[in-house]
């Protein structure tokens, strides 16, 4: 597993380097045909590459990712590395390790019929190329399997945010700063109002459908705006990142954001963008939860804990559609997209253990 491992970590594949990804596609196709005995088949979309296997009539669908957040050139300065049972290096928690765990879960199965895999390549992205392949591998399935890492400890992940993103443009109109400000439209000013406003609408957004799950966050975040020093800015724009625990949230934000209106005389608004992910709300997995407890305990694999995270993944699409999900089935480590990413190498069996287990009760007449 170690050695696959670093032959994955050191095919380097950022999501916007679509070459990168296509070098990344036939390392992890290469892989899989080698543990299932079949090649994938290879599915190019918008020149971003994906891979899957399917064996017979498929009841269950095992879902990665092979890109990473990581610019090309990252392993000079974050190499691959094992040291006191650690691995180390650009995606190997996120999900790298989960590919292999994934791999080697199947090669222990024998049968594979019933069986979809999907990895995709542009997740970290949005998967805009790929939810239309998740959503068609999973629809009328008993259950999906993500191999997304862990949450601390070693959780599950049993509930995930919903994500919404946004840009607000402000339309305003130029004039000399120091002549005559007041024959200008601030798009700034109106811009300032608006972000005022975004920031308030998490409290008039969540209601009493999301309890113990961390809330609705709407959070302004890039900014821009002006030309020069001295002339008030006709134009001005702020993104918006929405995450929410459910589906009526992400309503309500959405109403929201399409109502705001300007402020200052003389200025438009513009407001671009909307859902991206559903929420993956806790009741698609808690019947998925309750077997990998019992598998775990069957294993010796100690009690597994649950977590109910504000990131998105796939997962939240499978979900979305009415489809049984189980997420955080991968590798055990942190530090997703972070310098210190890493993976606890001596968690990998026993995870493809859980996850051969899963996969086979599923599948059992």
């Amino acid at each position: 597993m170690i050695d696959d491992l670093e032959e994955l970590v050191t095919c380097e594949s950022f999501s916007s380097d679509l070459a990168a990804v296509a070098r990344s596609a036939k390392v992890v196709a290469a892989m899989g045909a080698r543990h299932l005995g079949a090649p994938p088949e290879t599915i190019v979309v918008d020149g971003v590459t994906h891979l899957r296997w399917s064996f017979g009539t498929p009841r269950v669908l095992l879902l990665g990712h092979h890109d990473t957040v990581w610019p090309i050139g990252t392993l000079a300065t974050h190499p691959w590395s094992v040291i006191d049972g650690v691995a180390r290096g650009p995606g190997v928690f996120d999900m790298k390790a989960g590919l292999v765990q994934l791999f080697h879960a199947l090669a222990g199965l024998g049968d594979l019929d019933g069986i979809c895999v999907l990895v995709t390549g542009d997740e970290e992205v949005g998967s805009t190329t790929s939810r239309a392949l998740i959503e068609e591998c999973a629809r009328g399935l008993s259950a999906a399997f993500v191999l997304e890492g862990s949450a601390d400890g070693g959780a599950l992940k049993t509930a995930r945010k919903g994500t919404s993103d946004y840009t607000v443009t402000v339309y305003g109109k130029a004039a000399h700063a120091g002549l005559e400000p007041w024959n200008g439209a601030n798009a700034g000013i109106e811009l300032a109002h608006q972000i005022l406003t975004i920031a308030g609408m998490a409290a008039l957004a969540d209601s009493t459908d999301s309890p113990g799950t961390g809330g609705t966050t709407v959070t302004p975040t890039v900014l821009a705006g002006g030309t020069t020093l001295n002339t008030v800015p006709a134009l001005a724009r702020v993104g918006v990142d929405v995450r929410v625990p459910t589906l009526a949230a992400q309503s309500r934000v959405d109403t929201l954001m399409r109502a705001l209106s300007p402020q200052v005389r003389g200025t438009r608004l513009e407001v671009n963008g909307g859902p991206n992910r559903p929420p993956m709300e806790a009741a698609m997995s808690a019947e998925l939860f309750r077997l990998a407890q019992g598998l775990a305990a069957g294993l010796g694999l100690g009690a597994l804990e649950q977590a109910s995270v504000g990131g998105a993944s796939d997962g939240n699409f499978t979900a979305g559609i009415g489809v049984a999900t189980l997420d955080g089935l991968g590798a055990v480590g942190g530090g997703a997209h972070a310098d210190h990413e890493h993976v606890i190498v001596a968690e990998m069996p026993g995870r493809a253990a859980l996850l051969r287990a899963l996969v086979a009760s599923v599948l059992a007449p």
